[in-house]
């Protein structure tokens, strides 16, 4: 079975993490949800309480085929700030598993750490500057170049989730699910 690591913070994008779980799952993805802190439970950007299946401690040392960041503040900077989880995505990052990333986390998490360096990327208008040694498009809502998928914010969280979900289980499986979300 595909897996997919989905991280979470304090201040992580409410659409985006739900979205995020959400789509993999129903098209057949293993997903392990992360807590990059010290508790299961964290509290999105919005309010809503998320509760992680894990926290990523627990799972540091384990390879998935896909590691999927959301966005949000102060979100992105705990991510950013997580040493545990950029050891885990440049373990992925090292086997060439997909690495996707929407809204401020592109940025203060791939960019910040060098993972889209010489790529084109995108992110939320405004963090443009922490692209580090990527061709920011601006234009363009979802990027992607090698082994990374980034987008722009929540509106493109369920375009964004499928495009993750067509590259671990195929296009014809994404279609199915945007079919049954009647996307």
């Amino acid at each position: 079975m595909t897996t997919a690591l989905v991280a979470i913070a304090n201040g992580s994008e409410d659409i985006e993490a739900v979205t995020i779980i959400d789509v993999l799952r129903r098209g057949g993805v293993d997903v392990t949800v992360a807590s990059v802190h010290d508790v299961k439970q964290v509290i999105a950007a919005r309010g809503c309480r998320i509760e992680a299946d894990v926290l990523l401690s627990e799972v540091a040392g384990k390879l998935f085929d896909a590691v999927v960041l959301p966005g949000g503040m102060p979100g992105a900077e705990h991510l950013r700030d997580s040493k545990a989880l950029i050891d885990l995505i440049e373990q992925h990052d090292i086997q060439d598993a997909l690495i996707a990333a929407i809204c401020a986390a592109p940025a203060l998490v791939l960019g910040t750490h060098g993972f889209v360096m010489d790529k084109q990327a995108t992110c939320y208008p405004g963090f443009e500057e922490h692209l580090k040694g990527a061709e920011y498009l601006t234009d363009e809502p979802i990027v992607m170049d090698g082994n990374i998928i980034t987008a722009q914010g929540p509106a493109m969280a369920m375009a964004f989730s499928l495009a993750v979900l067509a590259n671990l289980e195929g296009y014809e499986k994404a279609q199915e699910v945007a079919s049954g979300l009647l996307c």
